[in-house]
């Protein structure tokens, strides 16, 4: 489907999402990112997707409007259904299986593509889909063993992160943000936000034929519309106000974190904080 086609039915799409109801313009910035994301991909109609990270299904439903009443997409994600807030995993994944998507889509909730209990024969996939879940891995080498994992399931790998690197003095809080959570977590003080191991896009390019892909192309994303700069920000400095988990950090360690949370504070706008920019990686 091409870009038209999928930005048209972003609205419909997004109000299919549990979460559209608490956050309504959220749900919708958020679901007109990924069908540019996914327009630029060509995923076919009919294609089979596995998609790892799922979350909500925020991407997973993009994804099923594209493959289409013929298509299918595997949704995994490690997390139980129980987990998120204001709304679950279980309730959004509900709300879009009873929806017209539903038939398209497979949630496989509190599953880890590394037990070998999970196996799929060679190329029962199309595609398989990484976006916006690869910060929410423990270390890089879960991440490499994990594409390593799934290469032999699927034909081509389309992958979009946060880059780390900013465009633009205004982007500097973001970035400012999701450093103090990767420190925090690279020393073992672990918490469930969105970011705990947060890499370049330089990392993810030479760890990609480590694990067996080839890159093809890589570019950067717009994430003009998107609130996660803001959504990180209130998380480092929540986390700077958190005693019992930086009593665990090393006190060098805790004191590098509490200056740069007031850096932070120091260049953080209130809200409309921009975003960092996104990229996207295809490979074979």
């Amino acid at each position: 489907m091409d870009l038209s086609g999928l930005r048209a039915k972003a609205s419909s799409l997004a109000a299919g999402m549990a979460a559209a109801d608490h956050s309504p313009d959220s749900q919708l910035s958020q679901t007109r990112h990924r069908a540019a994301l996914v327009a630029s991909w060509h995923i076919a109609p009919g294609s089979t997707v596995l998609e790892l990270g799922c979350g909500q299904g925020d991407m997973t439903a993009v994804l099923a409007e594209a493959a289409g009443p013929e298509g299918r997409v595997v949704a995994v994600d490690v997390a139980e259904p129980s987990y998120g807030a204001p709304v679950t995993l279980g309730e959004s994944a509900a709300r879009l299986a009873a929806g017209p998507l539903g038939p398209r889509i497979d949630f496989r909730f509190g599953t880890d593509v590394l037990d070998p209990s999970v196996d799929y024969p060679e190329n029962t996939f199309d595609h398989v889909v990484l976006a916006h879940c690869s910060w929410y891995f423990e270390s890089l080498r879960q991440l490499r063993d994990t594409l390593a994992r799934v290469r032999p399931w699927a034909r081509q790998l389309w992958f979009t992160e946060w880059d780390l690197t900013p465009a633009s003095g205004d982007q500097l809080a973001h970035l400012l943000a999701v450093l103090i959570q990767g420190q925090t977590e690279a020393v073992g003080a672990h918490g469930q936000g969105n970011v705990r191991t947060p890499f370049s896009r330089e990392t993810l390019l030479r760890l990609l034929p480590e694990a067996g892909w080839t890159p093809d192309s890589s570019r950067s994303v717009d994430t003009e519309e998107l609130q996660d700069g803001d959504w990180e920000i209130a998380a480092s400095l929540a986390l700077a106000g958190t005693e019992e988990r930086l009593a665990t950090l090393p006190e060098p360690v805790r004191q590098f974190i509490l200056s740069q949370t007031d850096v932070l504070r120091a260049i953080a706008k209130p809200h409309d904080n921009r975003a960092l920019a996104a990229y996207t990686v295809t490979a074979h």
